[in-house]
Parts: C-alpha cells; structure tokens; sequence
C-alpha cells in the first residue's frame, strides 16, 4: 500500500513538473525586415533562449512591420496580440517618455557621448518603462542618423524645399517642422518606400543601414554627411508576460539578451560606415559640409530649441541632458 502511495505522489510530481514547464511561446515585432542585423539579432536571441532553456522560451518573430509602426506594436503588446517588440525610441518615448533624450538634433558628437549619457539616465530609463507595464531587455543603438533625399542637401534651406517624412502619429515633431517653416508629412514606416516612388515624400532621416536594408537608396541618392542624431533602440517585453516566466529563465533571458545586445552594438557601430560604401558603389552621393555649413544647422537647431523642449523632449530630461553637455567627452576634447 505504502507503495502504491509513493507511486501515485512520484506520478503526480511529473505531471506538476510537466504543466509547470509547458514552453512559452514570446511573439515578437520589429521594423528590421529579414536579411538585416537587427533582425540577426533577434533570431540569435531566440536561437539561444530556446538553447540554454531546453526549448522552454522560444521566439516568433513578426519582421519587417507586418504588425504595423512601432506605436502600433506598443498598442498590440497592451492587448495582448504581441508580447515584445524592438523598437526604436520613437516607439519607446511612447511607454518612456525619457527616451526623447536621444530626439535633439545635432547633440551628440561621438559615440563616446551617447555612452557617457545613457550611463547616466540609463536606470531612468528601465526602471520608468517598467512602471508603465514593459521590461527592458537590452537597450542598443541601431546607428547614426543622416538626411537621405532625392535632392542634394546642404544647407537648411535645401531641406525648406523638400517634403519630410516623418513618423506617423508624431504631430508634435509634424507641427514642429512646419512652424519652422518645413514641409512634413507624416507616414508609417512600411508606407515609406512607396512614397518615395511617388514623390509624396523626398527627404527621410534614418541610419544608413535601414536605407540599405530596405533599398531606398536607388530613389534618394544623396546623403548629408552630418550627424544628425542618434536611433536608440531596445528588445523590449510585456511585464504581464514577464512576470509568468520562471526566475530561472528569465535570468538565462537577460543574460543573453545583454551579451547580443553588447555584440551587435560593437559590429554595428562599424557596419553602418560599411553599408554607406556599399551605397556608395551604387551610386550614392555623399556631400560634405565646410565648418561654416555646419554651423549655420547648428544655428538652426538651437533656434528650435524653445519648440523642441516640451514639445518634442520631454522638458525634464531636456533639462537634465542639456546640462550634461558640457562634461560629455566630446567638450573635453575642444
């Protein structure tokens, strides 16, 4: 009898063990149609969660936005038809305010500044997107941001004459444009492509690895060899999701997260340089601006910095980063 006891328990502990390890299955979007480093990215992390945690966490992912913009999947992620998105910090100032950090232009000189700066505001950044319901994973930057256009530009008044895309949804940055006295026009990022074959829009601003990825480049030919900001971007999680994984896996998941996110950031920071060689190759204009150039976007931006503070960055992360300017690696060396 007593064995048949301890036959029953010894059965019904499998059965508990095997309930409580039914795999979980985290769908998630991106923007990065297949082929690109961002979405390498994302399968290597799903390769080795499914690894190291035996085939319990496994990934789906949904490329190329065939879910919709990234305020669309931060939507879709509340309701529970996704649970994690990467995304960039247009779609994380949307749970995060903060990350508008990275929005004003012309900031940041080097890599050695976005570093120096998200190092500082860094625990703001995961701990404010965690009380708004979501887990970040790892945060990276997917590359500096240049104007791409079908026309040459130059100089601000260059780009007064073109038709600006910009996110749609975003009014604030559309309204921004036009009392600056720009043209906007506000589109959803897989509309981008055939908007550019029509003329709806000539002049976008992205890294150079999304406009070879995506081949824009065959319709806006010229590059403005300026940075104009930094894409900050992170692989992000429901926290409903979150909290239903076990402690054991979740710590496997962070831990892989991290070393992809710190191996992609190294490479990338030296495939973006590459990709614009290759445009290059196929035709791609690349101008140079004089130091009195520069100046006179420099002279632009600080203009609109009444518009951008509040409007565009958040007021108190406006405030908090513009006093960092001065201790950023880039002042030091001047």
């Amino acid at each position: 009898m007593k064995k048949i006891i301890l036959l029953i328990a010894y059965f019904l502990l499998i059965s508990t063990d095997s309930v409580s390890a039914r795999k979980t299955i985290i769908k998630m979007a991106t923007l990065a149609p297949e082929g690109t480093p961002w979405y390498a990215l994302i399968a290597k992390m799903g390769e080795r969660w499914s690894k190291e945690t035996n085939g319990n966490i496994r990934l789906r992912i949904y490329p190329g936005g065939i879910v919709g913009d990234e305020r669309d999947m931060i939507r879709k992620m509340r309701i529970g038809q996704i649970h994690g998105a990467a995304i960039s910090a247009e779609g994380l100032s949307e749970v995060n305010p903060q990350f508008t950090y990275c929005f004003i232009p012309l900031f940041f000189q080097g890599y050695d500044d976005i570093d120096y700066v998200r190092n500082h505001i860094k625990d703001d950044l995961v701990n404010g997107s965690e009380k708004n319901g979501v887990k970040i994973l790892t945060m990276v930057d997917v590359g500096w941001v240049y104007w791409f256009s079908s026309n040459p530009i130059i100089t601000p008044d260059d780009l007064r004459s073109q038709k600006i895309w910009t996110w749609a949804g975003d009014y604030k940055t559309a309204k921004l444009w036009d009392e600056a006295g720009f043209n906007a026009v506000p589109l959803s990022v897989p509309d981008v492509h055939s908007s550019l074959q029509t003329g709806l829009v000539n002049a976008m601003a992205f890294p150079p690895l999304y406009v070879a990825a995506n081949q824009y480049f065959g319709i806006t030919s010229h590059m403005l060899n300026m940075k104009w900001g930094i894409l900050t971007a992170a692989l992000v999680i429901d926290i409903k999701i979150w909290d239903k994984i076990k402690p054991k896996y979740k710590e496997i998941m962070l831990k892989v997260s991290e070393e992809i996110g710190i191996e992609y950031q190294l490479n990338n920071r030296k495939e973006a340089d590459d990709a614009v060689e290759v445009m290059k190759e196929y035709n791609l204009l690349v101008h140079d601006l004089t130091n009195k150039q520069l100046n006179e976007w420099k002279t632009l931006v600080e203009s609109m910095y009444p518009l951008i503070r509040g409007n565009i960055v958040q007021k108190e992360i406006f405030d908090r980063v513009l006093k960092l300017k001065d201790s950023m690696p880039s002042a030091k060396k001047k």
